[in-house]
């Protein structure tokens, strides 16, 4: 069976596939450090350890977002939070960004004891 070249869309994934992720368990005022660091200039943790390590970066930031995982119940908790049906997890998702926003605007910076 032939085998045929991968479409340039998919040839960059390739990469990723084969990337194999680490993780690293430190003193939570060392882990601080790095990840304010990383704040200060933009990118992500992983890209400023990238870069205290003398490996390559990129260039330009993927996209910088939170993320946090939430299961059928926290959607439950959620909804009477909010009063909005479980179901709607789209209308959740605007009043939790609104809640952040807020929090963020009223908030002095926190830092970890």
């Amino acid at each position: 069976m032939p085998t045929r070249e991968l479409p340039k869309k998919w040839q960059q994934s390739v990469k990723v596939v084969n990337a194999v992720q680490i993780a690293f368990d430190m003193d939570t005022r060392l882990q601080y450090s790095i990840r304010r660091s990383a704040l200060d200039k933009g990118i992500s943790p992983s890209e400023q350890i990238r870069f205290l390590l003398g490996l390559s970066t990129h260039k330009k930031p993927k996209r910088p977002r939170l993320t946090v995982s939430l299961n059928n119940e926290d959607y439950q908790q959620l909804s009477k939070r909010y009063d909005i049906p479980a179901e709607e997890q789209l209308e959740i998702k605007k009043s939790v960004i609104e809640e952040l926003t807020n929090f963020a605007k009223d908030s002095s910076l926190h830092t970890p004891d």
